[in-house]
């Protein structure tokens, strides 16, 4: 049984109050609340257990270095992955899709050389390759959504030509909510002999994810999305991908040995984690994780179904309202419009009068906003936590900024 009440009593901060209101917060998709229990591993962790990692022999350390590297193997159950060192540690997917662009594909991408992408990609699924763009001559190849925000996965198969060299697709928007096949452009990627990279900031956290029946080469998660710290996240390379890749940054821990003479790097998955990592952000991963394990991914996806069609039936009971992206099957994240003159900046303020959270503005989506002909949206995405009387108050508030803006 999912029970909401108990859920919603497990996150301190959805019982306070903001200008005067209950807070409606209905902006997870750029950073989730965090339940007590990870709240309070990162207080142990601190109070009672602090210490860094891997290299010291005393009692803190080694329960520090323990407690650290358990959580390799939660995130591989999560992911799926079955082999705990196909999983790379760092702060987010920024850094993890980075460490794919300078560690993987820089060595091996010449001028000419193609990325495929959707026009929907976070930035974080962009600026990376544009840097190679801009270094080494790399083509980005845009791949356009459908009318209603759906992604063909034989539109992004079909632009693979001789010269493509990745595929770099989100498997959930931040912004439409699209839900990717990305198991479908896998495949037919493969059938090319053309790798794919797939950003799960969004589709790890609403959706369960199989990275071994998907097939992709690269998947990467940011922890503050998952219920967990800033500054923690993962990314799960294929072995033979990894065999393929050189270290993007060096330092400590990456290293076995170190001479004037030169270096012999760390085994996979150490070789890519240099320096000091965010021991305690990543011990709250873990934690926030077998919390979402423990609810059960397939009954955090039906909760969420049920939010997204009974937020799409009174959104669109809006007339003046225009929702961005009605693909069938998408997660429950919401841009849109107002009629009018009123900007996404000004509804959210008067949204926020009413103690309703959302996010307003580009959504790190610039292509994806040209794409669509706006500037800004506001945003309004669901959690695991959320209930349906808050889809009602979100209805009441933007009632209101209508009526001031009309």
């Amino acid at each position: 049984m999912y029970d909401l009440d108990k859920i919603r009593a497990d996150f301190p901060i959805l019982s306070r109050e903001v200008n005067g209101k209950p807070l409606t917060y209905l902006d997870n998709g750029a950073s989730a609340q965090k339940p007590q229990v990870v709240i309070d591993a990162i207080t142990k962790a601190y109070a009672e257990e602090y210490s860094n990692v891997h290299r010291g022999l005393h009692f803190l350390s080694n329960l520090a270095t323990e407690k650290y590297e358990a959580v390799r193997g939660i995130i591989a159950r999560f992911l799926n992955a079955g082999d705990e060192n196909t999983i790379v540690l760092n702060s987010g997917t920024t850094e993890g899709i980075n460490l794919v662009a300078y560690g993987w594909a820089m060595p091996r991408f010449e001028a000419g050389d193609e990325i495929v992408l959707s026009v929907m990609e976070h930035h974080a699924n962009i600026v990376p390759w544009h840097f190679l763009r801009e270094r080494q001559g790399v083509v980005l190849k845009w791949v356009d959504t459908e009318a209603d925000g759906s992604l063909d996965p034989q539109k992004v198969i079909d632009a693979i030509g001789p010269k493509t060299k990745l595929v770099a697709v989100t498997q959930c928007s931040n912004v439409l909510g699209t839900v990717v096949d990305v198991k479908a452009i896998t495949q037919g990627a493969h059938a090319k002999g053309v790798p794919v990279l797939v950003d799960g900031s969004q589709g790890a956290v609403h959706m369960p994810v199989n990275v071994q029946d998907i097939g992709c080469d690269f998947y990467a998660i940011t922890g503050h999305k998952l219920y967990g710290p800033s500054g923690s996240g993962a990314i799960y390379i294929k072995p033979e991908r990894m065999a393929e890749m050189r270290p993007f940054i060096g330092g400590g821990d990456m290293i076995k040995e170190v001479s004037k003479e030169g270096i012999i790097y760390n085994d996979p998955p150490m070789k890519f984690e240099a320096g000091t990592p965010g021991i305690v952000q990543t011990i709250g991963l873990g934690v926030a994780l077998e919390y979402m394990m423990a609810l059960g991914m397939d009954n955090i996806a039906k909760h969420e179904g049920c939010l997204r069609d009974y937020a799409m039936q009174r959104l669109t009971g809006l007339n003046w309202i225009n929702v961005q992206g009605q693909a069938p099957g998408k997660a429950a994240i919401f841009s849109f419009t107002m009629e009018g003159a009123a900007h996404a900046h000004d509804i959210s303020t008067i949204l926020d009068k009413k103690g309703v959270a959302v996010r307003a503005g580009h959504h790190c989506a610039g292509p994806l906003m040209d794409h669509l002909g706006v500037s800004a949206t506001c945003r309004a995405s669901f959690g695991l936590y959320n209930t349906k009387e808050e889809v009602d108050t979100l209805v009441d508030a933007l009632e209101l900024a209508h009526e001031l803006f009309a």
